[in-house]
């Protein structure tokens, strides 16, 4: 059973930066993309980014391409997103999932974490 456990959620003002973290246990874990997804209030969940184990190929929404980075040390089962230039319309719940390479298709993923929580205010 993969477990992922995210973190480094919080409050962040405007043009901000932020990392999250999302650290897995398991199995395999390897063996499986690592995708973040978030869900604003009111709106529905929307995929952010995703790392390919194998040949560390990445993917972003348009939306974040040119401010968000996503990273990954196989050894400390940790992916990592790093959020620059935040804005108001990225608060939402960020959540790391484990499947398939892609952030079209979250019935794709096989394992979710619970996510953490990110407010950009000033």
């Amino acid at each position: 059973q993969l477990q992922l456990v995210e973190s480094g959620g919080g409050l962040v003002q405007p043009g901000g930066s932020l990392t999250l973290s999302c650290t897995a246990s398991g199995l395999n874990v390897d063996y499986y993309a690592i995708t973040w997804f978030r869900q604003a209030p009111g709106k529905e969940r929307e995929g952010v980014s995703s790392i390919n184990p194998a040949t560390g190929r990445t993917v972003y929404a348009d939306s974040v391409k040119d401010r968000f980075n996503i990273s990954r040390d196989n050894y400390k089962k940790t992916v990592y997103l790093r959020m620059n230039n935040l804005k108001p319309e990225n608060t939402a719940h960020y959540y790391c999932a484990a499947g398939a390479f892609t952030i079209a298709h979250e019935t794709l993923m096989q394992y979710w974490g619970k996510g953490t929580l990110v407010t950009v205010s000033a």
